[in-house]
């Protein structure tokens, strides 16, 4: 330990309020490398994910709003990200494009460019394009005297700079997506709205905001308008950051010798989520809202919910008998049956071999910890995770989000497990995150700390590996029981670039497509 850490750099991580020990967990890994996830095959209809009729849906739903009164709950939003991604095309629009020399048409055909043109055509129906021109115009006077090419570049450079708008700075949680009746609403709006069907009467609803201090005041001034909904917001914390390194693995050095910490990626966010003291919790992203699929949307929270409360009061009876020492031969198979079949647990082949007080220690343990229910959507070629059976180093079977970068891509039946995958993860996920006596799980008792990333990253030019936690649905909630549900591809609307806003999901009316020049 001394020959890489000297006194000051020890003093340095007491300060932070780092962890040395995960400190050194994470430069082992980047001298050893993390064990890939080993799919053993995707999980589909009937197999890993359930697909409920009409029908059942509705009885779900009806035991949401039957049962929902009984727990507190709470929605969880991560929304501290910047939207930075979602304006790359036209950054990149704003480095390449001399408005005194070039022609739109001349960039769009050489780059290929399509979301350019799309931005342009679709101008007018922007939730923000009023706002927008007229700050154009404040910042370049002649703005009615340029030709269009001119125009397209100053409403662009406008939409993105510091002395503009400078949207692609800011976090996509307090940017204008939609209107409705001439009010500008942000997912933050939308977020809120959708709190509504899980309000108890005479109490406020509930949603948790993780956010970057810096905007705290750009969401004050959108939730401040809310008196009946409890809003609270928490930010990454920094001993939850990550140590970089050289190519060699050797502690990166800043230019004033410290040691360099990044952000520890969305994973980080399980400190945040095991703060809350809910009941029960509902995770969406930020950008996944819509305008016109606002009641599909509410149906299947209340689906997801209600499959969710049913599942925690079967397991709860199940441990209170545990617990009275009331498991019997008879009803132990009960138990078996209702796990194997409801929660899509798959005992190890051995397990009927054991004898009969280890088989009880055995459920107790499975059943005796968070549960999430995650919406799944048909995989329409979304970059990110999905559903798969995994096969762990002790050769059980269990279900699990998981990322490309989790597996061995250099495998062809790994790779070719991942791309026919018939479901992508649009983080839809419900959560029971207390015991069956009330009692709230520490959520970092269930992480397996083997899934985390290895990447690449730039810091003062030069090339250095970051170490990414666990992913918050990933490797984080990687020991929770695990039920996968379909729910339509309609409930999947994220704004991934600024065009995606122009998408029906995302509009009042037909688009305008005059360029609003």
């Amino acid at each position: 330990m001394e020959k890489i850490f000297s006194e000051i750099d020890l003093q340095q991580i007491v300060k932070r309020g780092n962890s040395l020990e995960k400190i050194m967990q994470q430069l082992h890994y980047f001298k050893n490398g993390i064990p890939t996830i080993n799919l053993l095959k995707i999980a589909s209809i009937n197999d890993g994910i359930f697909q409920y009729t009409e029908k059942e849906i509705s009885e779900y739903c009806n035991f949401f709003d039957t049962h929902k009164d009984n727990y507190s709950i709470e929605k969880f939003v991560p929304a501290s990200g910047a939207a930075t991604r979602m304006f790359k095309s036209l950054n990149e629009f704003l480095t390449k494009f001399n408005p005194e020399k070039d022609t739109i048409n001349s960039y769009v055909n050489l780059n290929k460019e399509r979301e350019l043109s799309l931005f342009i055509v679709g101008l007018r129906s922007f939730p923000f394009y009023n706002e927008l021109k007229e700050k154009t115009k404040t910042i370049f006077t002649d703005y009615p005297n340029y030709n269009s090419d001119q125009k397209v570049y100053a409403i662009v450079k406008t939409l993105l700079t510091d002395n503009g708008l400078d949207f692609a700075n800011k976090p996509k949680g307090i940017l204008p997506f939609h209107i409705e009746n001439e009010e500008i609403l942000t997912p933050i709006d939308e977020h809120v709205f959708e709190t509504d069907f899980y309000k108890k009467p005479n109490q406020k609803s509930k949603i948790h905001f993780t956010i970057s201090k810096e905007f705290q005041t750009d969401f004050l001034r959108i939730t401040n308008k809310y008196d009946d909904v409890e809003i609270s917001f928490s930010y990454q914390n920094e001993t939850s950051d990550t140590i970089a390194v050289n190519a060699d693995n050797t502690p990166f050095r800043t230019t004033e010798n410290e040691l360099f910490f990044r952000p520890g990626g969305h994973g980080a966010l399980i400190e945040n989520l095991n703060q809350l003291q809910s009941d029960i919790i509902f995770i969406k992203n930020i950008d996944n809202v819509s305008q016109n699929n606002r009641e599909l949307n509410l149906k299947n929270k209340k689906l997801l919910g209600g499959l969710l409360l049913f599942t925690k009061q079967e397991v709860d009876a199940a441990l209170k008998k545990f617990q009275k020492n009331e498991i019997n031969e008879n009803n132990i198979k009960e138990i078996i049956h209702f796990i194997e079949t409801k929660m899509s647990i798959s005992l190890p082949q051995e397990f009927k071999m054991f004898q009969f007080d280890y088989q009880k220690e055995y459920l107790i343990k499975i059943l005796n910890r968070p549960i999430r229910v995650c919406g799944m959507v048909k995989n329409e070629g979304e970059p990110g995770g999905g559903p798969f059976w995994i096969q762990d180093e002790k050769g059980r079977h269990n279900l699990q989000i998981v990322e490309l970068s989790q597996i061995d891509s250099t495998n062809e039946n790994q790779l070719a497990i991942f791309k026919n995958s018939t479901h992508f993860n649009p983080v839809d996920i419900v959560c029971s995150i207390k015991d069956f006596e009330g009692n709230k799980f520490d959520l970092n008792q269930f992480i397996d700390p083997k899934t985390a990333f290895i990447t690449e990253k730039t810091k003062n030019e030069k090339k250095i590996k970051a170490f990414e936690l666990p992913g918050l649905w990933n490797g984080a909630m990687a020991e929770w029981s695990t039920i996968f549900v379909e729910v339509p591809i309609e409930t999947f609307n994220p704004v991934k670039k600024v065009t995606d806003l122009l998408k029906p999901a995302h509009q009042p009316n037909n688009l305008d497509i005059n360029s609003g020049l």
